[in-house]
């Protein structure tokens, strides 16, 4: 049989994207296809600062770049989790770990057990069972082994992400990928399909190929703009439409391995510290908070004098009706955004690409395969969308008009739902795949006050002697493990 020839594929737009998906299809996909990047040194990235989930390991580990390469290229940290001040009411604080509670008690998961004895003399907070909240309230890191209690976590990394998409290139490019400089001025479509032939640029290069891949921000050059895909708008869940971000020196004391997110009047602020620095932001609602007002509270708020000037980003929550419609597959911004207070944004761009090497295509393109890569990317926005809803829907607070909306605005059903389902039961909403799993929801539940009618009755079925004996055992065992650990700061020196 002759050899089907390989698809080209046109990634439009670099930064982490960009380059995130030019290096997997150099990596995986490179006997299927030839890749050629297109983007503009006079276009930025919107990049501040860095805050990932754990997914991001597996991502390079596959590709096969090494770790302390990555980490020292782009002055990364480790994390454990993210720390939410202020969100259920004023002065609560919880961590959202990397890693489960405890471990199952006759098949009955930990935090039915926890909840059965909460309040109880000798009870501490379902944190101490938790090594990853353990080891980062104590600025500690190990990586997660086998031979003891605290391998039931997972890490993270907090990095400089103007470094990132630079140091992918370099990677990619030694990979065969070309990268072309330049401009889009007009997009080249075939007349009777609709699909994308080719970009024309303004210095007159015509880049063809048969797939293209748009990850031009939230331009949306291709998706949005050339094919008007709809925008599904969910700022009337997520009000939080703008951000103003400063890096500041890092303050004297330890390395915290973990995001912090501070409840503020009109949003949240975030604290991400690095090798480097520490990169900071306030993200808020324009109706409920000016430009003006947002800077002041966050240069007011930072440890330290401010690096940079303040930078203001504008967007607004939501995704595309479809993120592949003919020959175009939007990933990362020009697909959807939701704001980065569970530091979703990296983690979206690797779940597209992901599903885009589950289906990607011959020089043909079969609508089970667009099909296919659409369902699984909505699902996967839509689940995201809800547990963000949720840290604030969650409150009592009413100390704002920002946090009274919030707290008082109807809800989609599908979270309503799992709401429902937690107060009654205890029970999180199973499902197959996907991110956010039940230690994620039970973190924020718990963290935000909402404490169930009753838990699974068969954890009645241990004695609280024999239950009381297990808690303390594997509270004292965590608390070895983690004061055996090395300092975060520590560790990163080895890492270096």
């Amino acid at each position: 049989m002759p050899v089907q020839p390989r698809s080209r594929v046109v990634i439009l737009g670099g930064g982490t994207a960009g380059w995130m998906t030019a290096a997997a299809l150099s990596a995986l996909a490179g006997a299927a296809c030839k890749v050629t990047l297109v983007e503009s040194a006079d276009i930025g990235i919107v990049g501040v600062g860095e805050a990932t989930l754990p997914h991001l390991r597996a991502f390079i580990t596959r590709l096969g770049i090494d770790e302390h390469a990555f980490m020292a290229a782009t002055e990364a940290t480790f994390k454990l989790g993210i720390e939410f001040r202020d969100f259920g009411r004023i002065g609560d604080r919880y961590i959202h770990p990397f890693g489960s509670y405890g471990q199952p008690l006759n098949g009955i998961a930990f935090h039915h057990h926890w909840l059965r004895r909460r309040g109880a003399d000798g009870t501490s907070p379902i944190g101490d069972y938790s090594p990853a909240v353990v080891a980062a309230e104590q600025s500690r890191f190990a990586f997660p082994s086998n031979r003891n209690v605290t391998n039931s976590f997972g890490y993270a990394y907090q990095f400089d992400a103007t470094r990132f998409a630079p140091f992918l290139r370099t990677w990619s490019e030694e990979r065969g990928v070309r990268r072309v400089e330049g401009l889009v001025a007009n997009v080249d479509r075939d007349d009777p399909t609709g699909d994308v032939r080719a970009l024309q640029l303004s210095d007159g290069q015509r880049i063809e190929g048969d797939l293209f891949i748009d990850c031009s921000g939230f331009r949306s050059v291709l998706l949005g703009t050339a094919l008007d895909e709809p925008w599904e708008d969910w700022s009337h869940w997520l009000p939080c439409d703008r951000a103003v971000a400063a890096p500041c020196a890092s303050p004297p004391g330890p390395i915290e391995p973990f995001t912090r997110a501070v409840a503020m009047p009109a949003g949240w602020r975030w604290r991400i510290p690095l090798r480097h620095r520490v990169g900071n932001g306030y993200v808020y609602s324009s109706a409920h908070c000016d430009d003006a007002t947002a800077q002041a509270a966050l240069l007011d708020a930072l440890e330290t004098p401010s690096l940079a000037e303040p930078r203001l980003l504008r967007f607004k929550a939501g995704r595309r009706r479809r993120s592949w419609v003919g020959n175009v597959i939007a990933v990362g911004l020009a697909s959807g955004f939701l704001e980065p207070l569970e530091s979703t944004s990296i983690y979206l761009v690797q779940m597209a690409i992901t599903r885009l090497l589950e289906h990607f295509p011959g020089r043909t393109i079969e609508p089970v395969d667009r099909d296919g890569f659409n369902a699984a990317v909505d699902a996967e926005y839509d689940r995201i969308r809800d547990f963000l809803i949720l840290h604030y829907h969650a409150t009592t607070r009413d100390d704002s008009p920002f946090w009274d909306h919030v707290r008082t605005m109807r809800i989609p059903d599908s979270l309503e739902e799992k709401l429902e389902l937690w107060r009654r039961s205890a029970q999180v909403q199973q499902y197959g795949y996907g991110l956010f799993l039940e230690p994620s929801w039970v973190a924020v539940y718990l963290g935000q006050g909402i404490i169930p009618e009753r838990w699974d009755q068969r954890a009645d079925l241990l004695g609280e002697e024999a239950l009381d004996r297990a808690l303390a055992e594997l509270r004292a065992a965590i608390a070895r493990e983690v004061a055996a650990m090395p300092d975060h700061r520590d560790q990163l020196m080895r890492a270096a």
